[in-house]
């Protein structure tokens, strides 16, 4: 079971629900990647990467990641070098969620461009190959529509698995087909519907099958709110494990109290 932060308003309330839910025995927290609340206040955040480097000293074994980070913000080689500094931080507990990227908001307010879907998806295609490639160790000579690179993380792996990479979304064919490219696992963010978690798992083993790729090869993920009635949360799991999620993502707001984690987690974690 994970922990998913969709607004992280301190690092104070990060750290401490971090620790909690490592001791608790979830096995990661992934944080929304986002420069402004999603909730539209204008409240204060923390920005992602810079939080996740603090967590992978302050914590143990708990893996650390983003949900997602957005194509808009970093370039990939960015990307891929702030990922792999988490990465070394953290002892290898580090994974890096990648999307498209939505919030207009935030992209008006701090200049940063946002294309149309058509455009934000090949990014999204031209990154994916590049990070990639990076995080396994390759030196990356590679020029697409959008980026030229010509470079090499250098040895920082050290014998680790590089950071996984997570494709979140909603689930259309297009992400699919880059989640079965690129990715170690697709995530439906908040799909809740069985019906679309199977058909969408079904469209994945299908882009699997077509590029040689084994089924069991991405993980299946998806994203839930912390439930007020544990027995109804409990017929939603095994529902949706049964269409096929091996991962679940709970989803805390900050101003959520613990209690409410601490109760969770007796009943589905003990």
């Amino acid at each position: 079971m994970q922990l998913s932060f969709q607004i992280c308003r301190s690092y104070a309330d990060l750290l401490e629900s971090t620790r909690l839910v490592e001791d608790l025995g979830f096995t990661a927290m992934f944080r929304g990647d986002h420069l402004l609340p999603v909730d539209d206040s204008d409240d204060t955040i923390t920005e992602a990467w810079m939080s996740l480097a603090g967590l992978a000293r302050e914590t143990r074994t708990i893996q650390l990641g983003t949900l997602v980070s957005p194509v808009t913000f970093r370039n990939p080689g960015l990307l891929a070098r702030t990922a792999a500094t988490v990465h070394e931080m953290s002892d290898g507990r580090a994974e890096i969620g990648m999307g498209a990227g939505w919030y207009v908001r935030e992209h008006e307010a701090f200049g940063l461009p946002l294309p149309a879907w058509p455009e934000r998806f090949d990014l999204l295609e031209e990154q994916l190959g590049i990070v990639r490639s990076l995080l396994a160790g390759e030196h990356v000579r590679q020029t697409t529509a959008h980026y030229s690179v010509d470079a090499t993380l250098g040895p920082y792996l050290r014998g680790r698995r590089p950071p996984p990479i997570v494709v979140g979304g909603e689930g259309k064919p297009r992400t699919v087909s880059l989640a079965a490219r690129f990715s170690d696992e697709l995530n439906l963010d908040q799909i809740t519907d069985v019906g679309a978690i199977r058909a969408a798992f079904v469209r994945l083993d299908a882009a699997l099958d077509a590029i040689g790729r084994p089924r069991d090869s991405v993980v299946r993920s998806t994203v839930l709110p912390f439930p007020a009635d544990l027995g109804q949360a409990a017929d939603t799991i095994a529902a949706m494990q049964d269409a096929g999620v091996q991962r679940f993502y709970m989803r805390r707001t900050s101003d959520m109290p613990l209690d409410r984690v601490m109760t969770f987690a007796r009943r589905f974690l003990a």
